[in-house]
């Protein structure tokens, strides 16, 4: 048994708490799998890598429109895919290394379980299980991909998100359960690069997490390059001579319950991702989790329990890399200075979807702000009300932003389109530092003819021209 003054469980944010602050602390590090986390290896990098090639194949075809024609693309894949991990697995061994080079940290390989508030035990790859104890305990071990109790899903070679980006060619016809952003996103890339991809979704809209005109709009869009299954259960699941055959259970408003069967060689199951709070049995040391399995945190992020803090998917529900970076920083503090502690400020949190079209959001959606009756306006532009999106030919685009009627503060901003996730960190930014509206709008010089006059006229619509 080894004791740590640090114990951290999880190498994806967890890792980035250490500072030169804790140089003088011995601390430890537990991994079950690849070092860095889910974002770097196969998350938001990998796929973003994925993206930025789709994107340039939907750009060719849709360059008729500007007077420019391109060929077939010629997509190779193994180059496409051997480009991404041949520079991140690099980066994922080369971190591991420097951490095994530090004199006062000692990396753990396998399983890690609470067994009291002040013992971990970590079960290796060899069935070994050994137990260590630690003055303090950072909870970062993330979360995995939750896979639906369907008949004879469980005894095929279905792919997650945590696998798909490795495969050894683009399939023929990928097929995707589940509507959320892992399936928009990886949906875009397999559709661009040459798969037929069909999705099945037992909502009636996909991204349904977001502003309803968004996600209504990108459901309409993204139905031109994938066949969409809405409103429709996976009942069965068969495997046989590498090909998958779905057995659909679709109900639509009007018409009589439908049972039909999709084939196709891939399977892709995007129906979520659960945090890991649960399997590593976290209430054993007194530390709660919420309805969903979330780690309950205050806001400097202890559990309650003394000594033991948590951070990223393990305890957010937006299970968002960048709300994660932003938590180690506050627990790197609070770990070294627990009697001056600094609290998360996430009221206002951007999150984008890089699909095509690109969606991002940022704030409050109508849909909370009738629930919780307050009063506001709203304010739109499309794409091809500004130069910028004429140039682009974008005639499905938009920017929405909601503004207190009492305040003028922006309460949300939605865009649709060209650059969305650039486009609404500006007003995330005002939103942060409560400038209203109409300074936003109005006490600014916007330059003309770049793109966020789109946010500009949106604004503007919003509380009057």
């Amino acid at each position: 048994m080894a004791h740590f003054d640090l114990l951290i469980v999880g190498t994806g944010s967890g890792n980035s708490v250490l500072t030169a602050e804790h140089e003088h602390w011995e601390v430890g590090i537990v991994e079950r799998d690849v070092f860095g986390g889910t974002c770097l290896n196969r998350g938001c990098i990998p796929s973003k890598m994925l993206v930025v090639p789709a994107n340039r194949v939907v750009e060719a075809a849709e360059a008729e429109a500007l007077g420019v024609a391109f060929g077939e693309p010629q997509v190779d894949w193994p180059g496409i895919r051997d480009r991404i991990f041949g520079r991140i697995d690099p980066i994922a061994g080369g971190g591991e290394q420097y951490r095994e080079g530090q004199e006062h940290v000692t990396v753990l390989r396998g399983e890690a379980r609470m067994v009291d508030p002040r013992t971990v035990s970590v079960l290796d790859a060899g069935g070994n299980r050994s137990e260590h104890t630690a003055d303090r305990i950072v909870l970062a071990a993330g979360a995995r991909p939750w896979i639906p109790d369907i008949e004879g899903l469980a005894v095929t070679p279905f792919h997650t998100s945590d696998t798909i980006m490795r495969i050894e060619e683009v399939p023929e016809h990928l097929m995707i359960l589940g509507g959320g952003f892992i399936a928009a996103e990886l949906g875009h890339v397999f559709a661009a690069l040459g798969s037929k991809v069909s999705v099945i979704h037992r909502g009636a809209r996909l991204l349904r997490h977001l502003d309803v005109d968004l996600s209504t709009h990108f459901t309409r869009e993204f139905a031109r390059r994938a066949y969409l299954h809405l409103r429709t259960e996976v009942t069965r699941v068969d495997h046989v001579d590498g090909e998958f055959t779905l057995t659909l259970d679709s109900d639509h408003p009007g018409h009589s319950p439908a049972v039909e069967r999709l084939t196709g060689d891939a399977l892709l199951v995007t129906t979520g991702r659960i945090p890991n709070g649960a399997a590593m049995d976290v209430e054993a040391a007194g530390v709660h989790l919420d309805a969903g399995g979330y780690v309950r945190t205050d806001d400097t992020l202890s559990t309650g329990v003394e000594g033991i803090w948590a951070l990223g998917d393990i305890r957010n529900p937006a299970q968002l890399k960048h709300l994660a970076n932003q938590e180690a920083r506050v627990v790197s503090h609070n770990l070294v200075h627990p009697d001056d502690p600094v609290s998360i400020d996430q009221r206002v949190v951007p999150h984008a979807v890089f699909s095509h079209p690109e969606v991002a959001s940022v704030g409050a959606r109508e849909v909370d702000l009738e629930a919780q009756r307050v009063a506001y306006r709203v304010g739109t532009c499309g794409y091809g009300d500004v130069a910028y999106g004429w140039a682009l030919e974008d005639t499905g685009g938009f920017a929405k932003v909601l503004v207190s009627e009492d305040s003028g503060e922006v309460l949300g901003a939605h865009v649709l389109g060209y650059a969305a996730a650039t486009l609404v960190q500006q007003v995330a930014q005002a939103m942060q530092f409560r400038i209203p509206a109409e300074r936003l709008a109005r006490e600014q010089v916007w330059c003309h003819p770049a793109l966020p006059e789109l946010l500009e006229n949106a604004l503007l619509d919003a509380v009057g021209t």
